[in-house]
């Protein structure tokens, strides 16, 4: 067969029955991980600073990490429109007298709620927001990873059908009445025997492990290994996060399945398409578009920090060589 049952023993809850999951111990780890980094660059680089600033920088990162992940999950990626009409939802845990936790977050208002904690931050404690923003970036991604890990425990943000062999029936995911020519096709090709059944639940890209994998591990180790310890100036390793990012992650939305009600705000190819397949690479996801503006953002603030390094340079070398002029003036009056 070409292609993968996911495991059956694999469970959202880490012990059945406790309100205690595998996602939310993920997110402890990864937040772990971003500390213990972050800790490290500033020993390595022996920066003077009490330890509960920095874990209170990254304790103010995370919340606003947390909110802003939340409110942009709730008032821009649910389409029905219960949290604009009962804005005290959106951080209630409670779903029918049963915890829940906090269901749905989103990662591009996570960034930008990060971003605002870590600059409040540190321009209250007059530290250097682009130093400390680069440390922080450098760490993120590999934390990211076990985010990511987390979804996929939970069977969640699951990708396109697929007749790839990494392939992976979700248990949760939309299945497809068996009457449909395309359905039958993909089943023939995947060796996946579909007799008798009135609807079947096929393969999908396990586009979270694809995330953990490029976003998490593959962009840490370029920031970790080659940006960080060749930056030109403060700033250059969120910029270089901003577009590594957006960059891994528009090309993996095409594997990813986007959410009901987002899916094509761009649609420059066959129209009407579903969000489950992949009818065309001229239709833009939100995420897509959200990366995209992404990518910008970071080829911007770059190009914004290269040339105001520039500028600086040269105000400070032309006293220096106005200074040296005068002196040989003065030695030539002397002379």
């Amino acid at each position: 067969m070409l292609y993968i049952s996911f495991p059956t023993w694999l469970k959202p809850e880490i012990i059945p029955g406790l309100p205690v999951r595998w996602y939310g111990l993920m997110y402890l780890i990864a937040f772990a991980i971003a500390f213990y980094l972050f800790k490290y660059q500033v020993k390595e680089k022996k920066i003077d600073v009490p330890e509960d600033d920095v874990v209170n920088f990254i304790f103010w990162t995370i919340i606003g990490l947390i909110i802003g992940a939340r409110i942009f999950a709730a008032l821009v990626y649910d389409t029905t429109g219960i949290y604009r009409s009962k804005p005290w939802l959106i951080f209630w845990p409670f779903y029918n007298g049963q915890f829940v936790g906090l269901q749905g977050m989103s990662y591009h208002g996570g960034v930008i709620g990060g971003v605002v904690g870590a600059v409040i931050y540190t321009k209250v404690k007059k530290y250097n927001t682009l130093l400390w923003g680069d440390m922080l970036t450098a760490a993120i991604p590999l934390g990211y990873t076990f985010g990511r890990l987390g979804n996929f425990i939970n069977g969640e943000l699951y990708g396109r059908v697929t007749t790839s062999p990494l392939g992976i029936v979700f248990p949760h995911a939309q299945r497809f009445s068996t009457s449909l020519d395309w359905v039958r096709d993909t089943a023939a090709r995947i060796g996946m025997d579909i007799s008798g059944m009135n609807v079947v639940n096929l393969p999908r890209h396990p586009s979270q492990l694809y995330e953990a994998l490029f976003e998490g591990i593959i962009l840490w180790a370029i920031l970790w290994f080659i940006v960080r310890k060749r930056k030109p100036f403060n700033g250059f390793v969120i910029s270089a996060y901003m577009i590594g990012y957006g960059v891994f992650r528009f090309f993996i939305e095409y594997m990813r399945e986007p959410d009901a009600g987002m899916d094509f705000p761009l649609q420059w190819g066959a129209s009407e398409a579903p969000n489950y397949l992949l009818t065309s690479f001229f239709n833009f996801s939100t995420g897509q578009i959200l990366c995209f503006i992404m990518i910008l953002s970071g080829t911007g603030m770059n190009l914004f920090l290269y040339f105001r390094k520039k500028n600086s340079e040269k105000i400070v070398e032309k006293p220096i060589n106005k200074g040296k002029n005068d002196m040989r003036k003065l030695k030539k009056k002397i002379k």
